[in-house]
């Protein structure tokens, strides 16, 4: 349980809570509330009569001459820690305040504290000397970090002949935190037959001096002889606000075991989340809060900018209003109100300003821009926003950074430099708010083609898809100097990529593959010879191959299924070992026996030479056939060396 902060204009809904025998409600009231109301900022005669006459005026009382009339000062309410402004003279005034005095009037004794002329200001040293400074025109004196020592009068002091004085009463407020219950530990006897202590509450840091009722069923307590006594007391800080403490005792019955107290909100206002400068996109969530428990029936309104009247909102039960993606059309003025549902009393807060930083619309001037090569081109950026915007400019292809601000120089401009380029406009105030815009740069040319031509391997009988990719401005287009199928498409506005499926017939291995891209500026071409590999085997392959440089540098191939005679190979080689083997062994067998047949006749001849008996030497004659083919030399019936041509030697020792 909690108490709030409320004068008797007001009554707000109800808190339940349970203080072990009884429950009760302490309620905090400005003795002044009564008087002139709360929740102002600035309003002229609400207020009681201020200070006393501090200097000469225009106009004299009838009936009393010499006496200076003193009207009732303008009332001015401020809080706490905020700025009050002081307007010099009436807002229908037309006075001319280019020269005016301004003093504070503490104890009717006025002070000098600031001097306008010619509508710049200068403080007087002093207690204000770093807390005035002049607004609008220098017509409003601003008095900034309010504290409670600056309730009094000031005085606006016109030096123009007939110029008039002009007093503001500063009332100063605060609401107090949020007070602190402490309970009766103990519990309370219905036995006693004297009040004993059911609470203490404690409210601190507030001005002027709060008083505290406590409610016990939507009524006030009152003091009772023998039955309710309200102790108070306060404590001045230092800051000049007030701490009080009050305490409840109040003799109990058994009846008021869980009876239910509340205390009602006093005010209502707004909070935003996240915290700080907002962007385009951030999830931000407009909270309603009160003072109150339970808390009122919260709705949400912002102002219509074009009725000036306030629209209610899609909040949720809580008084949450949630932005899932804000955008610059959520900026505005946003209000909280909480409806008593018990006593229809309705609370405002005061207006809350909502800014959501935004960039928007970014261009780039030209928006199409041509060039030829060799020439000069100038970019010209541009975004709305309500901040201050910087600008970047971006290569699109590799991110590089170009320059800084909204204009951009290119010079000298070659096949290269055409493309995208990107303008980004961002505000450094808002980490992360940024918008940009690209924009492709054509230089105006022939079709260009990286290779004149290419060579590749390739298998015959394979399908294979060939790409051919050119770029310039106007866009070309792509034709083959083969039939097949192909197909076209968009790289970017000035490039274009072509690719043609075609199988490898011994005609397109003499002739080749040409790919021709044209303009209305000029073509160009290039050639993509076709080679045998011989190190593949026979199959269906499909391969790609392109002309552009950076693209099509290699070649990308997919075998198809190749027939499976790799296993009976293998078995007609291992056949065709066995039977060598075979031979050979027959062949030595018959010639250990002696039976090897040799010559026309048929008829064999071992020698052994002396100087080489330990040595078997087979000589095979040749006949007439293979000495007619070359192969042997000499006539039929020669005896040659070992060495000579007409004589063939097996030397059979390994």
């Amino acid at each position: 349980m909690r108490p709030s902060f409320l004068g008797p204009q007001h009554q707000a809904p109800c808190a339940h809570a349970t203080l072990f025998s009884a429950s009760l409600q302490p309620v905090f009231e400005y003795p002044w509330e009564q008087e002139w109301g709360r929740g102002r900022r600035l309003q002229p005669g609400a207020g009681r009569g201020g200070a006393e006459p501090t200097g000469t005026s225009g106009e004299l009382s009838s009936g009393v001459p010499g006496v200076a009339e003193q009207p009732e000062p303008e009332l001015v309410e401020v809080e706490v820690g905020s700025t009050a402004l002081l307007k010099c003279g009436p807002s229908h005034s037309q006075g001319n305040f280019s020269h005016v005095d301004w003093f504070s009037v503490h104890k009717e004794k006025p002070t000098l504290i600031f001097r306008v002329y010619q509508d710049h200001g200068q403080s007087e040293p002093g207690e204000y000397q770093h807390r005035l400074s002049l607004q609008d025109k220098g017509t409003t004196l601003a008095l900034t970090h309010v504290t409670p020592q600056d309730e009094r009068i000031f005085l606006c002091q016109g030096k123009r002949p007939r110029s008039q004085d002009h007093r503001f009463q500063l009332r100063v407020y605060k609401a107090p935190e949020e007070p602190s219950i402490q309970a009766n530990a103990l519990g309370i006897s219905v036995n006693s037959r004297e009040p004993e202590e059911v609470a203490t509450c404690v409210g601190r840091n507030g001005y002027p001096i709060p008083q505290v009722i406590w409610y016990k069923n939507g009524r006030p307590l009152k003091e009772e002889k023998n039955r309710v006594h309200i102790q108070s007391s306060q404590i001045v800080e230092s800051s000049g606000l007030y701490t009080v403490q009050s305490i409840l005792k109040a003799q109990l019955l058994k009846e008021d075991k869980d009876a239910q107290f509340y205390y009602p909100a006093e005010k209502v206002w707004l909070e935003v989340e996240p915290m700080g400068m907002l962007k385009e996109g951030d999830r931000v969530e407009i909270r309603c809060l009160a003072d109150g428990n339970p808390p009122p029936h919260f709705s949400i309104s912002k102002q219509n900018l074009s009725t000036r009247e306030m629209v209610e909102e899609a909040a949720d039960d809580n008084g949450v209003l949630i932005l899932k993606s804000a955008h610059k059309e959520h900026s505005g003025l946003y209000e909280c109100q909480g409806l008593d549902l018990e006593t229809m009393a309705l609370l405002s807060s005061d207006q809350q300003e909502l800014l959501v930083n935004y960039v928007s619309n970014v261009w780039v001037s030209p928006a199409a821009p041509e060039s030829q090569e060799g020439s000069n081109l100038t970019l010209t950026c541009g975004a709305e926003s309500n901040q201050a915007l910087e600008f970047q400019w971006l290569r699109e292809k590799t991110g590089e950074v170009l320059g800084k601000g909204p204009v951009l120089q290119l010079h000298n401009l070659n096949r290269k430099a055409g493309g995208g380029y990107r303008c980004v406009a961002s505000v450094p105030n808002v980490p992360g708010l940024n918008s940009t815009q690209l924009i492709n740069v054509a230089i105006l040319g022939p079709p260009w083609v990286a290779l004149k031509e290419r060579k590749m391997q390739v298998q015959e009988n394979t399908m294979l898809n060939l790409s051919c990719e050119a770029s310039g401005h106007p866009r070309p287009s792509i034709s083959w100097t083969v039939g097949g199928m192909a197909n076209e498409q968009d790289q970017d506005p000035q490039s274009v990529l072509s690719i043609l499926s075609v199988l490898v017939t011994p005609e397109l291995l003499e002739t080749g593959v040409e790919c021709v891209a044209s303009n209305s500026l000029g073509k160009n071409s290039t050639i993509i010879f076709l080679e045998l590999d011989s190190n593949r085997t026979t199959g269906l392959i499909t391969s790609t191959v392109s002309p552009y440089a950076k693209t099509n540098s290699t070649s990308t191939e997919k075998k198809l299924p190749e027939p499976k005679s790799k296993g009976v190979v293998i078995v007609a080689v291992t056949v065709c070992l066995l039977v060598l083997a075979v031979l050979g062994a027959v062949l030595y067998f018959f010639y250990k026996k002696g039976k090897l047949p040799c010559g026309r006749s048929g008829k064999q001849e071992i020698t052994l030479p002396p100087s080489r008996k330990s040595e078997f030497v087979v000589e095979v004659k040749s006949d007439k056939r293979l000495e007619d083919m070359g192969l042997l030399q000499g006539s039929n019936g020669d005896k040659r060396a070992p060495g000579d041509q007409g004589e063939k030697y097996i030397d059979l020792r390994h």
